[in-house]
């Protein structure tokens, strides 16, 4: 008989897993009328789960298998979203365990970079459209101004 330790281990992984899966599908809402994709609203749906720590850094993902029976889809459709969410970094896989939250550090290291170079695309080509550095910043003043009423 395994130590009592290893049973308390193993049902706290249980009630984790559980409480997962309940995030998940109340979170998860599909709406087939959206004009996106499927795939792409259980990333953004998962993405959020991730950002806001309904899933904690190493919180093992449903199944593909299992997740696409809890919504009734396709498992490709899972498994699209979720090979999206490891490109972007939310997710990583390992092999013969499954899927896994990343830690929001690597995640926000990640975005942050990807959002950089978006930034720089977009200023740019305001820059060349002929819109004066002076809108720009004040655009950004703006921007720090409504983040920082928000808070």
């Amino acid at each position: 008989m395994p130590p009592p330790c290893d049973t308390l281990t193993v049902l706290g992984q249980l009630v984790q897993f559980i409480q997962l899966r309940k995030a998940v599908k109340a979170v998860l809402h599909l709406n087939y009328r959206d004009g996106r994709p499927i795939y792409e609203q259980v990333k953004e749906g998962l993405r959020q789960l991730v950002i806001s720590g309904a899933i904690r850094p190493g919180d093992k993902l449903p199944s593909v298998r299992s997740m696409a029976a809890q919504l009734a889809i396709n498992p490709n459709t899972i498994q699209r979203a979720y090979r999206e969410l490891e490109n972007d970094g939310f997710i990583y896989s390992v092999s013969g365990k499954g899927s896994f939250a990343a830690a929001l550090a690597e995640v926000d290291a990640g975005r942050r970079s990807a959002k950089e170079q978006e930034f720089r695309a977009a200023a740019q080509e305001l820059l060349r459209l002929g819109t004066p550095k002076a809108d720009l910043m004040a655009i950004l003043d703006q921007l720090e101004e409504e983040d920082s009423n928000d808070a």
